[in-house]
């Protein structure tokens, strides 16, 4: 009986790679008429390693969605110089919600009462807004 040889393998140290030969890299598979496996093999860099760089660089280079900015609130009572007419004012219906007067700058103004629709009123700001 004859005693099987033993093999010792060592199992590799992972690369580290530069920043600057990723991008170089990454730039090459880009290039028009290239293919991506060419580079990675070429590197010695398996394919899906390329493109988890290229993945991660474009969610990098992707801004986030502009976070709404907040603007001031002022709560007044109404002034009676706001209306045009000097007269009494009939009655109205009072509403229990109350409104609310949104101030757009170069003297305009929204005046919404608390049942109006908020795609609407979105719709109507962006309008507005010029968006």
């Amino acid at each position: 009986m004859t005693r099987a040889g033993i093999e010792l393998v060592r199992a590799e140290r992972r690369r580290r790679w530069m920043r600057s030969e990723k991008e170089r890299l990454m730039a090459a598979s880009f290039e028009p008429g290239v293919s991506a496996s060419e580079v990675a093999r070429e590197a010695g860099v398996h394919v899906s390693q390329l493109f988890r760089w290229r993945k991660l660089l474009c969610e990098r280079v992707v801004s986030p969605a502009p976070v709404p900015a907040l603007v001031p609130v002022a709560v007044v009572p109404p002034s009676p110089s706001t209306s045009a007419d000097t007269g009494p004012k009939p009655a109205r219906p009072r509403r229990s919600g109350g409104h609310i007067e949104i101030s757009l700058g170069g003297g305009r103004r929204v005046r919404v009462g608390s049942d109006v629709d908020a795609a609407a009123l979105r719709r109507v700001l962006d309008a507005l807004e010029g968006r």
